[in-house]
């Protein structure tokens, strides 16, 4: 009887005056919730504030009391003479504190006097170094000149220098103890060789005189490609190898999504049309053909030995309204019969991923009466479905409320 009770709505088996009753007291019953939780929240505000005050009471104020008592009872008549006798004699010991530190003030304005003195000289000896300074600024001008124009000489001698270097390379290479060969020679020594490798060159005008340079960049060139391309290829292979991953990755998820929904399709059109039956089939591109594949395996495809990915193109429906003869394609069917497809689509993808709502507009009006209550049917089994998930989630939430604030 209880359980028969649960699947009930309550508000149904009230009166009319007990229902304006409920309805009059639900916001008196929310006011009184909000008055206890602030009345609840005052007393942990007061009650925090009088821990505190406990607190000080029991560390601070109940011990400088005991210490108060304690001074007045120790403060006893026969102790006096003694306490100013004590007090004499610190009295005492600061006056000859007091000398002492007259003494030591004396000293330190004498200190004061002599450093006022040493400070004078400091000052005629500081002017004496200003004077020196200004000789030596003078003198620091000077040898900037004399650097600005030593300067531009070395960047005259550097110019030429950068010239002579630019004649040495255009020699091409030359051997490494050339410099040490022809250091100690003189001027005239050297223009005379010059001349006579001159005129020896002259035989060999028609050679290239830069091939050993040319042969060394090529190389280090070569080297540097060829290491660029070994990198090139090592990120292309991992290239390949992420779009093979994510390639399959995305042909498993179709499958599997697929299936889930041919298998509701199948099931929804059998509780729609009586004796009939119908599936749905995927339609793949594989080397620039296209053709129908039946997807009621359950093992997904694996790619093929070439390593070719297969193409969907789309997706066939085939359907017996009869259960009888060969199936049907969309092209086939009546205006009604496709009404019966697209609905049975709809509720196959409802059941495999559930959408929040479904708002449907003249669905009926090309249907017959059968298929009518076949929809019927089927959007009433939905719909008791959402209210029972909707009343055990407001059986649920009032439970924890009782639970979180009880009477």
């Amino acid at each position: 009887m209880k359980n028969d009770e649960m699947g009930t709505e309550l508000i149904d088996q009230l009166t009319l005056e007990e229902r304006d009753l409920l309805s009059r007291l639900n916001p008196e019953i929310t006011k009184l919730k909000e008055k206890f939780l602030s009345c609840k929240n005052s007393r942990i505000e007061i009650e925090t504030r009088k821990e505190e005050l406990e607190n000080n009471l029991s560390t601070n104020l109940m011990r400088r009391q005991k210490e108060l008592e304690a001074i007045i009872s120790s403060a006893d008549s026969k102790t006096l003479p003694v306490e100013v006798e004590a007090k004499e004699q610190e009295l005492k010991e600061s006056k000859r504190t007091l000398d002492e530190a007259t003494t030591v003030l004396k000293a330190n304005v004498d200190a004061i006097n002599a450093h006022t003195r040493q400070m004078e000289q400091l000052k005629k000896q500081r002017d004496d170094l200003k004077a020196l300074e200004a000789n030596l600024e003078q003198t620091v001008q000077d040898g900037a000149k004399d650097l600005e124009q030593l300067m531009s000489s070395r960047s005259t001698y550097l110019v030429k220098q950068d010239e002579c270097m630019k004649k040495i390379r255009d020699l091409g290479s030359l051997p490494a103890d050339a410099f040490e060969t022809y250091k100690r020679k003189n001027k005239k020594q050297l223009q005379k060789l010059l001349y006579d490798c001159n005129e020896q060159l002259k035989q060999f005008s028609h050679v290239n005189q830069k091939a050993l340079d040319q042969y060394v960049n090529f190389t280090e060139q070569r080297e540097q490609l060829q290491r660029r391309r070994a990198e090139l290829d090592a990120g292309d292979e991992k290239i390949r190898e992420l779009i093979s991953v994510l390639d399959q990755r995305k042909d498993e998820s179709i499958e599997r999504t697929f299936k889930g929904v041919a298998r509701h399709f199948r099931e929804v059109f059998s509780e729609l049309v009586q004796g009939g039956h119908g599936y749905l089939v995927m339609m793949k591109k594989k080397d620039g053909d296209a053709g129908d594949d039946d997807m009621d395996e359950d093992v997904p495809r694996e790619a093929d030995p070439e390593g070719r990915i297969e193409k969907y193109i789309g997706v066939k429906v085939k359907v017996s309204f009869t259960g009888k003869g060969e199936t049907q394609s969309m092209k086939q069917l009546s205006g009604g019969q496709k009404t019966v497809v697209a609905l049975t689509l709809i509720f196959a993808i409802q059941r495999c991923d559930p959408a929040p709502f479904y708002l449907f507009d003249e669905i009926d009006a090309a249907l017959d009466p059968q298929y009518r209550t076949a929809v019927g049917s089927i959007l009433l089994i939905i719909s008791f479905f959402c209210i029972f998930i909707l009343a055990m989630e407001e059986l649920s939430y009032a439970c924890f409320s009782s639970e979180s604030n009880p009477p």
